[in-house]
């Protein structure tokens, strides 16, 4: 498999050396994600799940939900860690799905075409007729963004819900992504990043968005927002290093 991939991504090389790669859309749909005010509530992911498994690219197969070692597929996922050291800790909620790159490595190396960007929009898809699920572009993807559906072995991944935002028979304000219209803290910001009138533009350009690892080139459409501290969370953080470091400790409360 790891000879098949190399040798993918070497006609891949040469395709782009000798000016052969197509020119890219010039809308490209993403996701710009506040990790400031994301709570880590999950209901982007429920509502991804909820969406999904009875839409155009469900079901999302669950063949083992409860056990010691549960499994599932998810388009979306939110993973949570703690940064820092201690007393001086963070609790940071990371969402994380197909980031729909405008130079994907999951897309050349797909032996059967099944994996491809649109021209229209920059979504990144999986045509389930074609994909034999023999994923190669799991390999490829440096994010982990692919996951195999156990019940149809087929690659999925996040599709912008393309089935809400195309459906005209949706109110404008709906045609959006599931977990858009879902989550409580409007962390997650949808539109063309290439429009610089757009929202998601525009957080880009005046809040710092940034990338997720720019250094494999992949260029990924969805953006982060990078966390803030606000003046009364960095005066709450001094005071835990204060008191953690052996300073003035609070006065007891008076229960006589």
């Amino acid at each position: 498999m790891i000879a098949a991939l190399r040798a993918l991504f070497g006609r891949r090389e040469d395709a782009a050396a000798a000016g052969d790669r197509e020119s890219p859309p010039t809308r490209q749909l993403a996701l710009v994600i506040d990790l400031n005010v994301c709570v880590g509530c999950h209901a982007c992911v429920t509502s991804c799940k909820e969406w999904n498994t009875f839409g155009a690219a469900g079901p999302l197969a669950d063949e083992n939900a409860y056990g010691a070692a549960p499994t599932g597929t998810f388009f979306n996922r939110v993973q949570t860690y703690e940064a820092g050291v201690f007393p001086a800790t963070d609790t940071v909620h990371f969402p994380k799905s197909c980031l729909h790159c405008e130079d994907p490595p999951c897309v050349p190396v797909c032996p059967t075409g099944a994996s491809y960007k649109r021209k229209s929009d920059g979504i990144v898809l999986v045509d389930y007729d074609k994909c034999i699920g023999c994923k190669y572009c799991a390999w490829a993807c440096p994010y982990g963004a692919r996951e195999l559906d156990e019940a149809r072995q087929v690659m999925t991944k996040c599709t912008l819900c393309v089935d809400r935002i195309e459906d005209a028979t949706l109110a404008p304000a709906d045609r959006k992504p599931a977990c858009v219209k879902a989550c409580p803290t409007g962390a997650r910001i949808f539109g063309d990043i290439h429009d610089p009138d757009s929202d998601a533009a525009r957080a880009i350009r005046e809040r710092g968005g940034y990338a997720l690892m720019p250094e494999w080139n992949t260029r990924p459409a969805n953006h982060y927002l990078p966390r803030r501290i606000t003046a009364a969370a960095g005066a709450a953080a001094q005071e835990t290093r204060t008191l953690g470091s052996g300073g003035a400790a609070r006065a007891a409360p008076d229960i006589g």
